[in-house]
């Protein structure tokens, strides 16, 4: 798809919550093709003080609500961990939910169907759009409070987009918030199950503006690639989350070379590339220029073809974009060596970003 550095979230088996927990996961970032970087995470169990002594490219996503990895906090230790990040000069990221504005009816009166048969749209109602809003604005508070640097991660309402724009926080879409809406829960199942949920078409319209009109900062996939197994559960059930890495660039490319389109080159590379790069401190990166490394991938605008998830290279085997269009690279470097030349990868020591 394009995309040259990864960075990795602490919501995993074992969470990111110590310094030997980011050793073990270094270790097997160090395969990787391409640059990356690791968060830390925070539970009741974590260890900052050898977890801050790693090169951590955050610290996040702390999450306000459970969602995979069941790493939801409290009100208080979500304090104690800004205040520390803040002392240690690392930016948090945060999964900005208010579990105590869910509305726990909804699961109550969804069907019990599996996969694609299931009730999609009841996790949307369940997780709702104020619970977003609410969170969005303590946390937002809270980071004022201690100095630290905020990014909200994956905002999915134009209420929490605005509530970040109007505290200095920077905030993030995912193009399945970007694209994909309430109208998309039937067909999707639980494969639609994500965290935040899709919210409304009138809401998605409403974010997909403050993404075109520099409102929003960054583009992020929040990339989860739970298999077809996983996702074959009721909606109560199965894992949250969708895969999003390969197809970022390639949804984001067909929007800017459309005739009608509300965005062009210029903003793609800006919430792909040049906003994160400059958010979080990566001086080599996100721009065509003399000293920067050579992370760049070069498209065929006229090239465009139908996404199929059997195409893509994630070990889950699916997309919630079967079926649309991508424009997808013709070669991609990293620091100049090409690691994917349009049919194969090539071989490269992906570096940790964060040294």
């Amino acid at each position: 798809g394009g995309v040259t550095t990864v960075v990795d979230q602490p919501n995993t088996d074992p969470p990111t919550v110590s310094g030997t927990a980011f050793d073990e996961k270094a270790a097997l970032a160090g395969e990787s093709l391409v640059d990356w970087g690791v968060n830390g995470g925070v539970t009741e169990s974590w260890d900052p003080d050898s977890l801050f002594d790693r090169p951590l490219f955050a610290l996040g996503e702390v999450f306000l609500a459970d969602s995979t990895g069941d790493m939801g906090i409290e009100a208080d230790l979500f304090d104690d961990a800004v205040e520390l990040a803040a002392g240690h000069d690392v930016p948090v990221t945060v999964h900005a939910e208010d579990a105590d504005l869910f509305d726990e009816a909804a699961l109550e009166n969804a069907d019990d169907g599996v996969g694609r048969a299931a009730d999609g749209d009841a996790w949307s109602a369940y997780r709702t759009p104020e619970a977003e809003a609410a969170a969005v604005e303590r946390a937002c508070e809270v980071a004022a409070d201690s100095g630290a640097d905020l990014h909200i991660a994956h905002t999915s309402t134009p209420e929490g987009i605005d509530a970040a724009a109007e505290a200095g926080a920077t905030c993030e879409v995912t193009p399945h918030h970007l694209f994909l809406s309430r109208l998309d829960a039937a067909d999707l199942g639980t494969h639609g199950r994500m965290n935040p949920p899709l919210r409304s078409e009138p809401r998605r319209g409403a974010v997909f503006e403050r993404v075109a009109d520099g409102t929003v900062d960054v583009i992020a996939t929040d990339h989860a690639p739970h298999t077809v197994e996983e996702k074959e559960e009721n909606i109560r059930d199965a894992p949250s989350g969708v895969p999003g890495v390969e197809t970022m660039v390639p949804l984001l490319l067909v929007e800017a070379t459309a005739t009608d389109g509300a965005f062009g080159f210029e903003r793609v590379r800006d919430l792909v590339a040049a906003n994160p790069a400059e958010i979080f401190g990566l001086d080599s990166k996100g721009r065509v220029a003399e000293g920067y490394d050579a992370d760049l991938a070069l498209y065929d605008i006229d090239d465009s073809r139908e996404i199929r998830g059997a195409d893509l290279h994630s070990n889950c085997g699916w997309t919630p974009f079967e079926g649309w269009t991508g424009i997808f690279p013709e070669w991609t470097t990293v620091r100049g060596t090409v690691v994917w030349d349009g049919e194969e990868f090539g071989e490269n020591d992906g570096q940790n970003v964060s040294l």
